[in-house]
């Protein structure tokens, strides 16, 4: 293509047209085609190289969006994003929203491991708010935006509103939106099969899990208390998209409530827990997890003798960040809930979920460390 270039550059500087007339003006219109062709030159480099190619698009809120035709240099604003991003394209990324705990690297791809942490426009904490000059810095051609639930998405966006690169919004609520989340952005960005295998994993994750528990009674559903914090005090609203792999794997979520705030995290007293007395009790924190079946304070509550501990490696399976992970949420918690109705080898699975999505290679010792 080089060659190519030069023999075209060659050929157009060295044009010349038959001028009559005085020699100077032969020589000033000569150097003029040469400035002409000099101009059309460069635009064909931009064209031959993409630069100059691009496309619009209907991102998944409707609007239109002139994007790359092939976008090269990808930043995401926020973290379900980018999560995905992990997985479909992670050559495309230029930075991530937060450093990869040391605990998940092993279980990550050197692609993922090896990228900038420059946080986000949801910042989840101090250290992770971004500074938007920091995205300029890197170059990108193309933003990807998560749709905000609460319905915040354009204030999220404001700060790289006028940076004039294009910012294409992407739906990732809840987990039945990834399939058509990953299609699209497969199309976005020419990862087309790719992005089809894991939309097809996912759905099929869906549907093992609503044939299994579809048809339980809600009334006779396994009562679940969703337990956050170091505490277990803190917990999501039965609707809230937060705790969705709960309802989904066919949990009856005791806190019937309405989600007030992005992040969740509703408080609740203990009196509240034992008056809902739960059968199950879903814990976030490990050390919550390991501790609250011996706590005398606890003892009142029926669920705290039966105790899942949401495995965090090397993404939290349900929540913060809500990502993929679900696919294998959904169907530990309903093995887990209906062990008559639904059984899988989550051992296997674990294996053949890390090679699709991360093409990495688990020995029985990660099986391990993650389940445990």
């Amino acid at each position: 293509m080089a060659g190519q270039k030069d023999r075209l550059f060659l050929a157009m500087t060295n044009f010349s047209l038959p001028i009559q007339g005085h020699f100077f003006q032969g020589i000033f219109f000569r150097r003029s085609f040469r400035w002409i062709w000099l101009a059309l030159f460069c635009l064909f480099l931009s064209t031959a190289t993409g630069e100059a190619f691009a496309r619009d698009i209907k991102d998944m809120t409707g609007r239109t969006v002139s994007v790359p035709e092939q976008p090269a240099r990808i930043f995401s604003l926020s973290y379900p994003l980018t999560v995905l991003l992990y997985a479909l394209a992670p050559d495309l990324l230029v930075a991530s929203n937060f450093p990869i705990a040391e605990p998940a690297k092993p279980f990550l791809p050197q692609q993922v491991t090896a990228l900038p942490a420059i946080g986000a426009m949801m910042g989840m904490g101090p250290g992770h708010t971004m500074n938007p000059e920091e995205i300029m810095a890197l170059h990108p051609d193309l933003l990807l935006a998560w749709v905000d639930p609460m319905g915040d998405t354009e204030k999220v966006v404001h700060p790289v509103a006028g940076s004039g690169l294009p910012i294409v919004y992407v739906k990732l609520t809840n987990l039945g939106d990834y399939p058509s989340a990953l299609r699209f952005l497969g199309r976005l960005l020419g990862r087309t099969k790719r992005a089809e295998a894991l939309a097809t994993y996912i759905e099929f994750a869906q549907i093992q899990v609503s044939a299994a528990v579809e048809s339980v009674p809600y009334k006779e559903r396994v009562k679940v208390f969703y337990a956050e914090g170091h505490d277990g005090l803190s917990t999501e609203c039965d609707a809230s998209f937060h705790a969705e792999s709960i309802n989904f794997a066919g949990g009856r979520n005791v806190r019937h409530c309405r989600q007030t705030t992005l992040m969740g995290m509703e408080t609740v007293t203990l009196e509240q827990i034992i008056a809902d007395q739960p059968e199950i009790i879903v814990a976030q924190d490990p050390g919550f997890a390991k501790t609250v079946a011996s706590d005398p304070a606890w003892k009142q509550v029926k669920g705290s003798q039966h105790v899942l501990s949401v495995p965090h490696l090397p993404f939290n399976w349900l929540d913060r960040p809500p990502s993929f992970m679900r696919a294998l949420a959904i169907r530990w918690l309903a093995a887990n809930f209906y062990p008559d109705r639904f059984s899988f080898d989550l051992r296997a699975e674990l294996k053949t979920f890390h090679s699709l999505f991360f093409g990495v290679s688990l020995s029985d010792k990660d099986v391990d460390t993650i389940l445990h």
